[in-house]
């Protein structure tokens, strides 16, 4: 409990002793002291709701008058106007009492962001000229810096180990307990925590650009892109809170002119001022959302808003990149089937003309091949779109990549494989070589993930990948999707994701999942963005609506079950709230429920609401 709630507390208790003794006496003892009693209520209402009055006061003199202070300042006041002294002075400390719950749930439940903010570093260790350790800002530190980080300490920077071995815990930003082995050449990031040896790590981001200072910043910012429950409450209340003041004005008004009872009309208006206080609407519906995106960041799901939240829960197409996602992305060579060349030639030729190339293929043919390239034997390469390579090998033409590529050079005889897998093909001179079968293996529990999906009500999912239709297929096979489109550019995904989103019902919405590095344009377009495997992708990070910080597709079925879960809660307190204040404020104006039945409608179902909004933080546990 923070300083101002403990205070709050002391105020409530010393109020709520004070307003029992004088209840006791005054209707107890039937003793009427005149204006004297008025004088002793007035000391718990002051004591209590002081702040109240101020604030109400200050709304008025900006001109922004219809908030809950102004209702409660005025339903008070009316009720000390008709003599009603204890009651008036229990509606205020009711209030408090409910405010005071509705900030320890807040803060409550902002405990699980505040948590992910420990994962920000305190500092960095730089290694002096004599050999001893100084502590640094990591703000300070600049790229190309080594530091060192001992056990127990946190990763301040992202960078790649040059001396060392450890295991990092890394469930602050994922939600997985398992450490994960690091040694000399591996890359680390920020947040994480080396839990065993020393390592030296060589710094490759300043700290403003750095996994731990994105996802911060990612998180900060989350509670800004509101969901439209959010914005129908907020218009909701600018519109409500003045109807229900004119309707009490003419409650308390028409009726006395009719009747000439006054005292009875006014008290009947007051009460249904209490009544009509929106406060389980515009704290509850918030804090669902808040809940829902501080339980999900536990579990390594990043959700960048509440209007975020609110669109996965209504998916209906689920569209997946294959390569990295549904993958593991890690390329190997399964076969060398060789056409008038032996097998070594075959992959010496192919490694030579990819020997620039970073792309996961690339690097397989060389980690196949096992030796340095020979670049002086090369005089030129040319990348060609969706198709390959082409290069000069000692001074003959050289082209490597898929049979698109094979017809282009007319190299007759080039053929699927029977094998399965990513065929590259080899020509020289125009002459076909023969081929290298590459293939990537499926992440454990992609196919339970494509499952679970189905169960929750995706109704089609889609696989987008430029690998062959033979590849694509067996894939799509495999893991139960139910369509698949191979061979694609970068270009052509967007444009089967524009084809999908016209064919989308009403109120449904698509979503794509990537591995965030060359899936900018697609996750941009797509209704939701989700970015898997993101840590230290700044790609994802940013381009992305939902980012899951580990490889784990499962984690897909785990949003979905998060953000349909957080939406039923936000609908169940929007039902209540209204439903009950409907009923109340009918038998308020009725003159079937007094104070005591106002505070329940507002402080009651305040309470009621925000309990069931706290259940978003337990979503993540159960949907894990």
């Amino acid at each position: 409990m923070t300083k101002k709630q403990k205070k709050m507390l002391v105020r409530i208790i010393i109020s709520f002793i004070i307003l029992a003794g004088e209840m006791i006496f005054f209707h107890v003892s039937g003793v009427d002291i005149g204006i004297w009693e008025l004088v002793a209520y007035l000391v718990p209402y002051l004591i209590i709701g002081y702040d109240i009055l101020r604030k109400a006061i200050l709304g008025i003199i900006h001109l922004q008058v219809f908030d809950e202070c102004f209702l409660m300042t005025i339903a008070t006041i009316g009720a000390f106007a008709t003599r009603e002294y204890s009651e008036g002075t229990a509606v205020m400390l009711f209030y408090q009492v409910g405010e005071l719950f509705q900030s320890y749930a807040v803060n409550k439940s902002r405990k699980s962001i505040t948590e992910l903010m420990d994962i920000r570093p305190d500092y960095a260790n730089i290694e002096n000229e004599i050999g001893e350790l100084e502590k640094v800002d990591p703000e300070e530190v600049e790229c190309g810096s080594v530091i060192v980080i001992k056990p127990g300490e946190k990763v301040p920077l992202d960078g790649v180990v040059v001396s060392g071995a450890s295991t990092v815990d890394t469930s602050a930003l994922t939600g997985e307990s398992i450490p994960r082995n690091v040694n000399e050449g591996n890359e680390i990031i920020s947040g994480s925590v080396n839990l065993s040896g020393i390592i030296r790590v060589k710094v490759t981001k300043a700290f403003g650009e750095s996994t731990v200072s994105k996802i911060l910043e990612l998180v900060e910012n989350s509670q800004e892109k509101k969901s439209k429950s959010e914005n129908f409450i907020t218009k909701f209340s600018r519109y409500y809170t003045p109807a229900v003041v004119i309707g009490a004005l003419l409650l308390a008004v028409i009726p006395s002119i009719i009747t000439g009872d006054p005292r009875t009309w006014i008290y009947r208006a007051m009460t249904f001022l209490v009544i009509s206080c929106p406060c389980a609407l515009v704290i509850s519906i918030p804090l669902s959302f808040f809940s829902g995106i501080g339980g999900a960041s536990k579990v390594g799901v990043l959700i960048k808003g509440g209007n975020y939240l609110e669109a996965l829960a209504s998916a209906g197409i689920a569209v997946f990149d294959k390569t990295g996602t549904l993958t593991k992305g890690s390329f190997e060579v399964t076969a060398v089937h060789p056409d008038s060349i032996d097998e070594t030639a075959l992959l010496e030729i192919a490694c030579l003309a990819e020997c620039y190339s970073d792309h996961p293929i690339s690097l397989s043919l060389k980690r196949a091949w096992g030796k340095e390239c020979d670049t002086s034997r090369i005089s030129g390469v040319t990348e060609v779109a969706g198709q390959g390579v082409k290069a000069v090998i000692d001074g003959k033409n050289v082209a490597v990549g898929n049979l698109k590529l094979m017809n282009a050079v007319n190299a007759e005889g080039a053929h699927d494989c029977h094998k399965t897998g990513t065929a590259v093909h080899v020509a020289v001179d125009g002459v076909y070589k023969g081929h290298i079968i590459i293939s990537d293996s499926l992440k454990d529990g992609a196919a339970e993930a494509i499952r679970d999906l189905k169960q929750l009500g995706i109704r089609k999912t889609v696989m987008l990948t430029g690998d062959d239709r033979r590849v694509g297929a067996d894939c799509a096979k495999t893991l139960g999707i139910d369509e698949y489109h191979a061979e694609l550019l970068p270009a052509d995904k967007v444009d089967c994701v524009e084809k999908l989103l016209s064919e989308k019902q009403e109120k449904e919405t698509l979503v794509f999942v990537g591995d965030g590095i060359n899936d900018a344009p697609v996750l941009t377009r797509a209704d939701i963005g989700i970015a898997m495997g993101a840590m230290g992708s700044d790609a994802a990070i940013e381009a992305a609506d939902i980012v899951l910080m580990d490889d784990n597709p499962h984690k897909i079925a785990t949003a979905m079950k998060i953000a349909r879960k957080t939406i039923s809660i936000v609908h169940q307190n929007i039902v209540f709230a209204l439903g009950v204040k409907a009923l109340i404020l009918i038998l308020g104006a009725l003159g079937m429920a007094d104070m005591w039945g106002a505070v329940f409608a507002d402080v009651g179902v305040s309470i009621i609401a925000i309990l069931n909004a706290m259940r978003a933080m337990r979503v993540a546990k159960e949907a894990k």
